[in-house]
């Protein structure tokens, strides 16, 4: 049976009235609203806030950032297919996870060293999170302890993420502080045993946590101070080297999941999966969910987009696990491809980040709002009124009849609409030459996609 927590009691308005109060109070004093409502906008005003290194460290990514683009390439290629005259006038966008019923399909990513972004940092969105009912994924690498975090959320749901320490004695410490301050659920992340190699930091020869940003969950840990040789005060260095020595082990295999298992007694999410059989692995490893997630494509150059991986972890699990998605959400719309593709909920990361640099938590729960006022009216303008309805079916690859993509020979492109390797158009599928630059997907999509559909290929 689900519970229902408090911050669920009262009857909420429903998400897409954001956009009337938008408007109603733009004709009663004149005012737009104090952020952008589009989430490139609220990157391009939060840039000018944040420092050079603060920006390049939330919005870099892998190499050449190409899996940073695959994830946004991935939702841009799929479709939403609306159906008409059906009544959408009363919705819900409730979902139970782990028998916990939330106000949206919607979770916060754990991001780290937010102060680097706002003085306020967790907390703040900690606060934000909990008046909208979302859960709340804290970082091990928060730079405010997850006690002072787990005040500012109060009653609201809230879950916390694990890098796993080599130190089993801090491991243990860290998860019976977490579970001793309300959080619920486990997350641990997988792809992380080591940093990726991000350019946009090394360039700058800039890492928070070498200046103390980002490891308060360890500096206030007893089994972690019990490690020193003397007080932090007295040699910070020495602190640094210590969490550096220990921060994670490459050398974790499946069989480790039992230790975690045996001191965690609530849901354990394993997140960074993005093959079917690691799916299956975290099932029969006994694991409680799994979150499709390449770290928004912070980690690994030339990675497969997120959300081509969701299908086939989706399929290989089915219901026996709880299937999130994570990397690359950044509207209400890429909310509804999510779920129709086999995610119960989406952890979304960046976007509330750029809020909060932008103003503190109140900047948080506007692109929270965004977001869920946009999945709310995509819900009803392509005819569905909850997640519940959501399937294959509701974006085009999924319509009776659909064909997967065919192949086009690159020298049939006309030169100047020619952009990558290999460009997904739509349903057809481009093989382009590593010579060609091209500016002008857009013109190329529509053109490949009518010319196909005649038969006649591009001439």
């Amino acid at each position: 049976m689900s519970s229902t927590p408090d911050h669920l009691a009262q009857p909420r308005q429903a998400p897409a009235s954001f956009q009337d109060e938008i408007y109603l109070n733009g004709l009663l004093t004149g005012e737009a609203p104090p952020y952008g409502t589009r989430p490139a906008g609220l990157e391009e005003a939060a840039r000018e806030r944040m420092s050079p290194e603060a920006y390049g460290y939330v919005a870099g990514g892998a190499g050449s950032e190409a899996t940073v683009r695959a994830n946004r390439a991935a939702l841009d290629r799929r479709t939403i297919v609306p159906r008409m005259l059906r009544d959408v006038g009363t919705r819900d966008l409730s979902c139970t996870l782990f028998d916990t019923t939330l106000p949206a399909p919607v979770l916060l990513a754990p991001v780290g060293v937010l102060s680097i972004v706002h003085e306020d940092a967790e907390p703040a969105v900690a606060r934000a999170a909990a008046g909208l009912g979302l859960p709340m994924v804290l970082s091990t690498a928060s730079s405010t302890t997850l006690e002072d975090v787990a005040e500012a959320s109060g009653d609201g749901p809230r879950w916390f993420q694990l890098y796993w320490p080599k130190d089993r004695d801090v491991t243990v410490s860290l998860l019976e502080r977490a579970r001793a301050a309300g959080y619920t659920a486990l997350v641990l992340t997988l792809d992380t045993w080591l940093l990726g190699w991000r350019p946009r930091d090394l360039d700058r020869a800039y890492l928070p946590f070498l200046q103390r940003v980002g490891i308060a969950n360890y500096l206030s840990d007893p089994a972690f101070l019990a490690g020193l040789a003397k007080p932090v005060e007295d040699d910070p260095l020495a602190a640094v080297a210590h969490w550096a020595g220990m921060f994670a082990d490459p050398t974790k295999t499946w069989e480790d999941l039992a230790f975690l298992r045996g001191h965690w007694d609530g849901p354990i999410v394993l997140k960074g999966v993005q093959h079917p059989d690691d799916a299956r692995r975290a099932r029969d490893a006994g694991m409680d969910g799994v979150v499709v997630s390449n770290h928004g494509g912070r980690q690994i150059d030339g990675a497969i987009g997120s959300l081509e991986a969701l299908p086939a972890v989706a399929a290989a699990v089915g219901d026996d696990l709880t299937v999130l998605f994570d990397s690359g959400i950044r509207g209400g719309a890429d909310v509804l491809k999510a779920i129709s593709l086999g995610a119960r909920a989406v952890l979304v990361g960046r976007p509330y980040v750029y809020g909060l640099a932008l103003g503190g938590e109140a900047g948080v729960r506007h692109a929270l709002r965004c977001l869920l006022a946009e999945f709310d009216l995509s819900l009803a303008l392509s005819g569905h009124t909850g997640p519940g309805e959501l399937g294959p079916g509701t974006l085009s690859a999924g319509l009776p009849g659909a064909r997967g993509p065919r192949s086009v020979r690159a020298e049939r492109v006309p030169q100047d609409l020619r952009d990558l390797r290999v460009a997904d158009l739509g349903e057809v599928r481009v093989e382009l030459p590593d010579r060609v630059k091209g500016r002008r997907l857009l013109q190329a999509h529509r053109l490949v996609g009518l010319r196909a559909e005649r038969g006649d290929g591009l001439r």
